[in-house]
Order: C-alpha cells, then sequence, then structure tokens
C-alpha cells in the first residue's frame, strides 16, 4: 500500500516545477495588473492635465474680460451706463437702468443665457471667451463700477468680481497744474505755462517749505519747488525739465518716502475746462436716460450749514426752479428734497433758510443768477429781504451778509469777478456733515467754517468750484498806537485760530486758497486738510514765518476706492482696479445659469 501511495504522488522536482509555475503565473497577472494601473494612471493623468488646463484658462480669459472693459471705459466713460440688465448679476445688484448698445456698438459680452453670446478672446488657442455683467448701482454714489466676468475655455468656465474705479484728481492729495499763484489774481496772464516750458523767471512760483508735511501722493504738471518739505507720499511731477525739481538756495531738499528721493516723471493729468457738465446732473428731462436721480440747483449766493444729524440748512434766495427742463413739454421743477423756494416757512427765500434732508448721493450746483428771460430762474428785480451793496460787490440777506459786519472787502479776487457778488453762483459752506454728497460752483466756493464729518468712515463730500475755492479769513481794519506814532493795520475778524476741512476739493479754472494769506499780522494757525486737493494755478495759504496758516494735510485713503458723489474726473482718464475677487461660477459652458 506504501509502494502504491509513492507512485500515485509526483517526484519531488515534478512537485517543484508545479509550484514555479504557479508562481510564474502569479506573478505574471501581477505585471499585467500593474501595467494596467500604471496605464490608467498616465491617461487619467494627461486628462488631468487638460482639465488644469482649462481650469487655468478660463480664469485668464475672465482676467481678459477685466482688460477689456476697461479699455471701453478708457475710450467712452460713459460705458458704465452700458449693460444687459437682464443679467442675474445685474439683477441682484439693482441695476435696472442699464441699456445694450446697439449696431456696430454692439458687444457680444454682454450676453446671458444658452443663446446668448460670448466675446472671444483674440488669438488664443484653445479658444477662450468671456462674458460680463454690470452693476453701475454704486457710480452715483462712490464713482466705482463692479462688474462679474465669467471665463470660458473647453468645458471649463469661471467667474470673478472686479471693482473698478476712475482715475482722477482724487488719486492725489494735492495736484496742481501751474506752480504760480493765479494770474486772475496777479494780472500776470503770460504765467499761465509751466516752468519747463520756459516760464518767466517774473512770476511768482511757490514753493513746499520746511514747516508742511504733505501725507499723501502729490502731483503737479509743473515743476516743484521744494525747501524741506517733508513728503509721506509718493510725488510725481510732468516736468521734463534738468533738475527735475528746484531746491531754492538756502534750502535743503525734501524729505520723501522710503524707497524715493526726488520726484518721479509721470505724464500729464489735465484738467477740464469748466464744471459746467455737472449741472446737468439737476435736470429732470433725462431721468429716463443719463440722469436717472437729479440732483438740487440753486441760484446766486447760497449758504449752506451741514449739521451732524443729517440736515442742510440751505439760504438761496434768489432760487426759482431747484430742477431744470431743456425738454418741451416736461415742466421745470422745486421738489420737496430740495427745499422749497420762497420766503414761507422754512423756505429758501426765508431770511431763516430751509433746513432739509442732505440730498442722499448727488449733486448740488450753484448756478449765477441768469440773464435770459426765457430761464426759468430769471428775475427781472431782486428777491424779498435780499440787497445788492457796494456796486454789487457785496450782500445782504437778513442777518447774513458779505462782507461780514467790520469786513474789509478782501483783495486778490478779480476785478472783473470781485469776492461777494450779489448775483454770483458763489456757495458758502460749512458744518458737519452727515451723508454723500458734491457741492458745486459756477463761480466761488468759500469754506466759512470748519467742514468735517459726523462718521469718517462714511461720510463723504465734494468741493468743486470753478473759480477759487477760498479758505474764508476776514479782516477788520484796527487802528494801533497813539498820536504821531498811530496808524491802522489789519487783524482776523474771526476768533478762531486753525481750520479743519474734510473733502475732496477742485478748482477747476483757478485755484484753492487761503483769503487774505498775508494778512493780520501772526501766523493762523494750522490748516489741516483731510481728502485731496485739485487746483489749476498754486494757492499760498500763508507767508512762512508769518501770517495766513501752517499746512497739515492728510490724503483720505477710501479715495483710492471711492470719491464723493457724481465727481469731477480729468479730460482723459482710465479705469484701474481696486480690488478683485474670486466667485461662484455664474455660467456653466453652454451658458445656462448656475
Amino acid at each position: 500500500m506504501r509502494a502504491l501511495l509513492r507512485r500515485l504522488r509526483p517526484p519531488r522536482r515534478d512537485r517543484e516545477r508545479g509550484v514555479a509555475l504557479l508562481i510564474v503565473i502569479g506573478t505574471g497577472m501581477l505585471m499585467l495588473a500593474l501595467v494596467a494601473t500604471s496605464l490608467t494612471i498616465a491617461s487619467n493623468g494627461l486628462r488631468k492635465t487638460d482639465t488644469d488646463q482649462d481650469w487655468n484658462g478660463a480664469l485668464d480669459a475672465a482676467y481678459a474680460g477685466v482688460e477689456e472693459y476697461q479699455s471701453r471705459l478708457a475710450t467712452d466713460n460713459s460705458y458704465f451706463t452700458y449693460g444687459n440688465k437682464d443679467a442675474p448679476f445685474s439683477v441682484l445688484t439693482g441695476s435696472s437702468k442699464l441699456v445694450l448698445p446697439t449696431g456696430t456698438a454692439a458687444n457680444a459680452a454682454f450676453g446671458i443665457g444658452t443663446s446668448g453670446t460670448w466675446a472671444t478672446v483674440p488669438g488664443s488657442t484653445p479658444v477662450a471667451s468671456y462674458r460680463y455683467e454690470v452693476d453701475n448701482s454704486r457710480y452715483t454714489q462712490s464713482g466705482s463700477i463692479r462688474i462679474r466676468v465669467t471665463g470660458r475655455v473647453g468645458e471649463t468656465t469661471r467667474s470673478i468680481v472686479a471693482d473698478l474705479k476712475q482715475s482722477g484728481f482724487i488719486d492725489y492729495l494735492y495736484f496742481t497744474d501751474y506752480e504760480v499763484q493765479d494770474p486772475d489774481q496777479t494780472g500776470q496772464s503770460y504765467c499761465a505755462t509751466h516752468i519747463w516750458e520756459g516760464r518767466s523767471n517774473y512770476c511768482s512760483t511757490i514753493r513746499f517749505g520746511s514747516t508742511d508735511v504733505i501725507d499723501g501722493p502729490v502731483h503737479s504738471n509743473d515743476t516743484l519747488t521744494v525747501c524741506a518739505t517733508t513728503f509721506k507720499g509718493k510725488v510725481t511731477t510732468s516736468s521734463t525739465s534738468s533738475p527735475i525739481v528746484i531746491t531754492p538756495s538756502g534750502c535743503s531738499a525734501g524729505s520723501y518716502p522710503a524707497g524715493q528721493t526726488t520726484p518721479i516723471y509721470q505724464p500729464m493729468v489735465t484738467m477740464p475746462p469748466t464744471n459746467v457738465q455737472m449741472k446737468k446732473e439737476t435736470r429732470n428731462d433725462l431721468t429716463n436716460s443719463d440722469v436717472p436721480l437729479p440732483g438740487c440747483l440753486y441760484t446766486g449766493p447760497t449758504v449752506i450749514t451741514f449739521t451732524s444729524d443729517g440736515k442742510m440748512n440751505v439760504k438761496s434766495p434768489w432760487t426759482i426752479k431747484t430742477q431744470i427742463s431743456q425738454t418741451s413739454g416736461i415742466a421745470s421743477a422745486a421738489p420737496a428734497m430740495c427745499g422749497t423756494p420762497g420766503t414761507g416757512s422754512n423756505g429758501l427765500g426765508s431770511t431763516s433758510g430751509a433746513t432739509i434732508d442732505v440730498i442722499a448721493s448727488n449733486v448740488i450746483y450753484v448756478q449765477n443768477v441768469p440773464t435770459l428771460s426765457s430761464d426759468p430762474n430769471y428775475r427781472s428785480g431782486t428777491p424779498s429781504n435780499f440787497s445788492c451793496v457796494n456796486s454789487n460787490a457785496g450782500w445782504t440777506f437778513g442777518s447774513t451778509q458779505f462782507p461780514a459786519v467790520n469786513e474789509i472787502t478782501p483783495d486778490g479776487t478779480s476785478a472783473t469777478n470781485p469776492a461777494y457778488g450779489c448775483k454770483n453762483g458763489d456757495v458758502f459752506v460749512k458744518g458737519v456733515l452727515k451723508g454723500a454728497v458734491t457741492v458745486a460752483s459756477e463761480n466761488y466756493v468759500y469754506v466759512t467754517g470748519d467742514l468735517t464729518y459726523a462718521d469718517p468712515a462714511k461720510d463723504i463730500i465734494g468741493l468743486v468750484g470753478n473759480g477759487a475755492v477760498w479758505v474764508w479769513n476776514p479782516m477788520q481794519s484796527v487802528t494801533v498806537g497813539n498820536g504821531r506814532n498811530q496808524y491802522t493795520t489789519t487783524s482776523p475778524l474771526l476768533n478762531d485760530s486753525a481750520r479743519t476741512i474734510s473733502a475732496a476739493i477742485i478748482s477747476v479754472a483757478h485755484t484753492f486758497q487761503v483769503q487774505n494769506y498775508n494778512q493780520g499780522g501772526d501766523a493762523r494757525g494750522t490748516l489741516t486738510i483731510k481728502g485731496s486737493i485739485a487746483q489749476k494755478f498754486r494757492g499760498p495759504v500763508g507767508l512762512v514765518g508769518g501770517s495766513g496758516y501752517v499746512k497739515a494735510y492728510k490724503y483720505d485713503s477710501r479715495f483710492a476706492y471711492m470719491a464723493p458723489p457724481k465727481f469731477l474726473s480729468p479730460v482723459s482718464s482710465a479705469y484701474g482696479v481696486s480690488q478683485f475677487a474670486g466667485v461662484p461660477t455664474a455660467f456653466s459652458p453652454t451658458g445656462a445659469t448656475l
């Protein structure tokens, strides 16, 4: 039996061959599995690489859409009014006044839905495209536009949101076209040229002094003259002269921020000729197109005092209509939001003025008294309780009057446009603002006291004068000494020793200046500006070591991404991106809303 079992069992070497065969087969199967796995991984890797490329490409396409929209804004400042009002983002943000450009101006990027168009990124391979949705609901309030752009490559889409703000005068704490005093005051019309263009040495070039501290970006189209000034922000100039900055004899160079030892060249920023286009913002016949929410128009000398409760008191005796129409069939109006004209209780023409809410995110424009009888604000005589005095270079209205009691009529204004003209579009403003508003005048702006914010984080104001923007600094005549030593001089009429103005300030054709800067003896104190200043001509605020004020200017950093309502912009300007944000994808590759 045992012998039989031995015959039935294979020899040992045969048994080893069987085990080896099983090992070979198993190893082969394992190798095949590894190869198959490697091929799968490689194939998936190729597909992932393609997906990654499309993923990145779609984001690049979205950024390309932002740049393309910026280029359209740069060539047409009104392009923010265009868009698809039915786009999901536009509907969500309440941008219901958008219209689609037509004809040759049609834009494929405004497409929506599966049948809507996409704009193609030129030269892209694979083909990349984008579409954008516009939110212009904040333009009136802050001067900014927001767009949501969706980029598409292959079967991948990605979306971003970009905030766009127009480059302009409020990018600078201090902007000047010419570094000389206003020829309207000096009579030196030949001085309206830049140093680098060969300005005469007889012109009164104004310099930055050793006590000046300028805490923000500075730009001048002219050559700067600097004597030991402290600059805490970037300083640029359009000067092509050498040296690029003038350091007077006996002065040391200015102190600049880290990385800068002298002003840096930058192309010119051009002032518009007037601010009259802002008057358009008070028209009530354009509500279906350019001006959906008109502001307020006042006529003749107008006194505005802001209070911290969100109110403003307005005295404007010449005003008849506060929103005007130039369209037949649409009447000019006087809505309650602007105050009721006339001498009735709480009327604009009452000596106590009208106390109303600060108009919301809009423009106040003060115009000259019209001379055409067809104008809705024309008067054949003078208003009740109002008198012109001193050959129309002064006026009284109840207890309000300019010149003030005992004030010497100031020098320094044009002979053809004297201070306090009784029919001028001058605005006299002060107080504590709660709200957002831009105050513009056809003539002068007078800041008659401190002008500050109730909430510096939320409130904002712009002051835009066609003529000078004056820091009111009235003087009175005083007699000093006695007998033969007696003489007459001037002293300040106001008791305040300093002044604070929080605002974005522009004098379009003239200057920002302290009234009577060279009178009154000792220095008045510090003039603190929190905001920005732009002017055609350089305005003095004091004499070194003498009368007037010492500068303390600080940039309002909010102006980097927002502006006062409907604020004035340069003749030519671009829109820059203040911030980007990645957001959930808005459209699928088919164009369907997600």
